[in-house]
Formats: structure tokens, C-alpha cells, sequence
């Protein structure tokens, strides 16, 4: 084999691996760790995960390399039992997990949001949130969400009135998006 045949096997072997390298990695950046349109039941346990993004509010893409969560949650219960952790969020900052619930109207400020928990995230930027909840509602609402899944959303407490239960402010950039839908079943409600 001549240098030159040598020399140019060695590039294209080294452009290839690093392809699948960049390939390997645009995946777990984009965050495509599930699929479909829910990310719910893991095998045939009552326990579902679902992935929250920090999103692009001009086009709702993810933002590569950006703040994530993954929230662990029982599908069916008399209470809504999770734990969310988040990760490249603001330090020092105070966080709240909340339903969002669309409507075909979307009237402002929001006065239907369910608050799941909240925290403050750490000098790393992570937070731990672990709450059992009282829904004494199905996720989604079907009284109040067209969805047919519920969307679930990391946001700033201070957009949030909790003596009132309203949602004021609007800081998208700021917030963790649902990446699917989820279902959640109360078993006390009929």
C-alpha cells in the first residue's frame, strides 16, 4: 500500500469515529431518552418518567446543552407521588413544578394551575423536589385540559401567587418544559 492510499484510510477512519462521537452525543444533548407521545409506564410498574428541557420560546425546540429534569412518578394512586430533579438551573433561585392545563381560551393571569412542589436550586445549579400530592383530580383534568395528556412545567415561584393560586408572570426562557404529556390516575376520585 502506497502513503498516500495509507494516509487517506487513516483520515477517513478518523472523520467516521468522529461522526458517531458528534452523533452520540447530539443525541444525549437533545435529550432523547424516551419516545412517543407519553413518556410514561416503565415496563408493567405502576412508575412513570418524564424529561423537562429548557426550551427555545421562539420555536420550542430544545436547547442544546441547556437546563434539564427528570421527574419519577406512580402512574395510578390516591396521591400524586413524584421526585423531580433538575439540573443546570440558576443557582440560589427558588423553583416551582407545576399542571398546566390548556384550554381553548388561555385566559391571563392563569387561576387553574395546579402547584406540584417547589425548591431552591443549589450553588451547582440542582434541585431536588419530592412531594406526594393531593390531586383529587386525574391528570389530565378532563373538565379543564383539552389535551389528552397533562403537561408539566418547571417555572419560577415568583410568577406564581400561592395565596391566590395564580399563575402572573411569563418567563419562558426561565422554565423547564414537559419533552411528552403524561396521564396520572386518581384512585379516589370516581
Amino acid at each position: 500500500m502506497t502513503k498516500r492510499v495509507l494516509s487517506i484510510l487513516i483520515v477517513l477512519t478518523g472523520l467516521v469515529s468522529l461522526l458517531f462521537v458528534s452523533l452520540v452525543i447530539a443525541r444525549v444533548d437533545l435529550g432523547e431518552h424516551g419516545g412517543g407521545k407519553y413518556e410514561s409506564q416503565a415496563g408493567k410498574s405502576n412508575t412513570g418518567h418524564l424529561y423537562l428541557y429548557e426550551k427555545d420560546p421562539s420555536n420550542w425546540k430544545i436547547i442544546r446543552r441547556g437546563a434539564w429534569g427528570k421527574m419519577k412518578y406512580n402512574l395510578s394512586g390516591p396521591t400524586f407521588d413524584f421526585v423531580f430533579n433538575g439540573h443546570g438551573l440558576e443557582s440560589g433561585e427558588n423553583y416551582t413544578l407545576i399542571y398546566y392545563p390548556d384550554k381553548d381560551e388561555n385566559p391571563w393571569p392563569r387561576t387553574d394551575i395546579i402547584f406540584l412542589g417547589n425548591g431552591t436550586a443549589n450553588n451547582g445549579g440542582n434541585i431536588h423536589i419530592a412531594c406526594s400530592v393531593e390531586l383529587n383530580t386525574d391528570l389530565p383534568n378532563s373538565g379543564t385540559d383539552i389535551n389528552d395528556g397533562a403537561k408539566i412545567w418547571l417555572v419560577l415561584s415568583t410568577d406564581l401567587d400561592f395565596e391566590t393560586n395564580t399563575m402572573h408572570g411569563w418567563n419562558p426562557s426561565e422554565y423547564l418544559f414537559e419533552h411528552n404529556l403524561i396521564t396520572f390516575d386518581d384512585t379516589d376520585v370516581p
